[in-house]
């Protein structure tokens, strides 16, 4: 059995004899009425906020969602605090320290209402969210309440752009999202669990800060190259975070990430400096959109900063599986200094390999003591002219146009947004460059 880092903590997420996190709201809630929650007022008739939202909803929701970003923290604070007076038995479904939940909260109300003119594209990331939800014990019964608490503190902290005809806008645009959230779930639970639990069978370290971590799942697990999932570590209970799979599907149904330790990032540094072999970790359902489509000939443009080459591994690798079908594959693998390039030795066997494949190290401290150190530490692969100077989006610019590419792009958030709007100047239309910064909130 192993135990959370907090034994004191409700709820945790066992992996032996009373595991009940999951059971904390849901066996309640099918035993009892809940108490007195926000209700609609009378004068909202039924029939009116059953009826799809309109354009002139869409702008009310827009209106009133500018008034209330200023103080989101607040009201998405009043938002959960609701919540847990009405249902305190939920509490034990949320982590401890509430702060970047309640950042994720306003920013997927500000995606959904912003998106609200693309059906297909909003209706696709809330059925992720409907799906990625039941890990944490989501059920359809709690979808109603939590309405009638969110209207309830938007109302509040919204004040100056509230009237009947912006709470009905609300009301009409949070019954669409959580109808496509639940049909998303229920046919999730028809095919899959909510959640795996893997088996930690291998911790490679590289360097002080990066690890690679093997997982075994419990079940099977089918994901695409290019995907990512949610890792859950038994030290920090309801704190989960997005992994990248640095492979593509392997016979054996081992899974790989890469995790780096970022300064606050409890599980990234539980995952590189505190677990081992044999301990077991959960997993989400898996997500993303940065796949391939095979039928598409079109020449690839991959940039991977830090681990974010894990994913562009495994798209390499799937290239390599099904085949190129003429078309290259260009490869941009940054890093601050060289000694960070962690994975440039497995990426330059693959070069050697495949030669529709180009690696190109980017380094932006490079120089001198740079090249000195790489080599010093056995980097036998760094020589000069091997290396490109620069940050990397600008590198991928100079040596553009990229005209006709399909771009994918994985790394920090700064680093991805920077890239898109290098390589839209560089040729590369909107529609093809992929990547998965958004699917930080679900």
């Amino acid at each position: 059995m192993i135990e959370p880092l907090f034994s004191w903590a409700p709820g945790l997420n066992w992996t032996g004899p009373g595991d009940h996190w999951s059971r904390a709201w849901a066996v309640r809630a099918e035993h009892r009425t809940p108490p007195a929650a926000p209700v609609p007022p009378p004068d909202l008739a039924a029939e009116a906020a059953a009826q799809p939202p309109t354009p002139g909803d869409i702008e009310l929701i827009r209106a009133s969602l500018a008034v209330v970003e200023p103080v989101a923290d607040r009201a998405t604070a009043h938002f959960y605090a609701l919540i847990f007076l009405h249902f305190p038995e939920v509490r034990a479904l949320f982590p401890a320290a509430m702060d970047v939940q309640r950042d994720r909260l306003f920013r997927a109300l500000l995606m959904a209402a912003r998106n609200a003119d693309d059906p297909a594209g909003l209706t696709a990331y809330l059925a992720r969210l409907g799906e990625g939800h039941r890990k944490y014990g989501t059920l359809t019964a709690h979808y109603a309440p939590v309405g009638e608490c969110l209207i309830a503190a938007l109302a509040k902290y919204g004040a100056s752009r509230w009237d009947a005809a912006t709470e009905l806008a609300w009301r009409r645009v949070y019954r669409l999202v959580s109808t496509i959230m639940i049909e998303a779930a229920e046919g999730a639970a028809r095919t899959a669990p909510p959640w795996w639990q893997a088996e930690l069978v291998s911790h490679q370290q590289r360097g002080r800060d990066v690890a690679v971590i093997t997982v075994r799942p419990d079940q099977p697990y089918r994901y695409r190259a290019g995907q990512y999932t949610t890792l859950e570590t038994p030290w920090w209970p309801r704190v989960w975070r997005n992994y990248s799979f640095a492979t593509a599907p392997r016979p054996d149904g081992l899974l790989t990430f890469h995790v780096k330790a970022v300064q606050a990032g409890w599980v990234s540094s539980a995952l590189v400096r505190r677990a081992v072999p044999g301990d077991v970790l959960r997993l989400g359902p898996p997500a993303g959109e940065m796949v391939l489509d095979h039928g598409d000939p079109a020449d690839l443009l991959c940039l991977g900063g830090g681990t974010g080459i894990a994913p562009v591994s495994a798209l390499i690798e799937e290239v390599a599986e099904h085949g190129p079908a003429g078309r290259r594959v260009e490869v941009f693998y940054g890093a601050r200094r060289a000694d960070e390039l962690y994975e440039l030795d497995a990426l330059r066997r693959l070069e050697q390999r495949h030669r529709w494949l180009s690696i190109r190290p980017v380094v932006s401290e490079a120089g001198a003591t740079a090249l000195s150190a790489a080599q010093a530490g056995g980097w036998e692969r760094v020589r000069p002219g091997t290396l490109l100077p620069g940050l990397l989006p600008d590198v991928v610019a100079q040596l553009g146009p990229w005209d006709g590419h399909r771009a994918f792009l994985s790394g920090p958030a700064a680093m991805i947004r920077r890239s898109a709007a290098a390589l839209a100047r560089s040729g590369v239309r909107a529609e093809h460059i992929r990547h998965d910064l958004v699917g930080e909130l679900a």
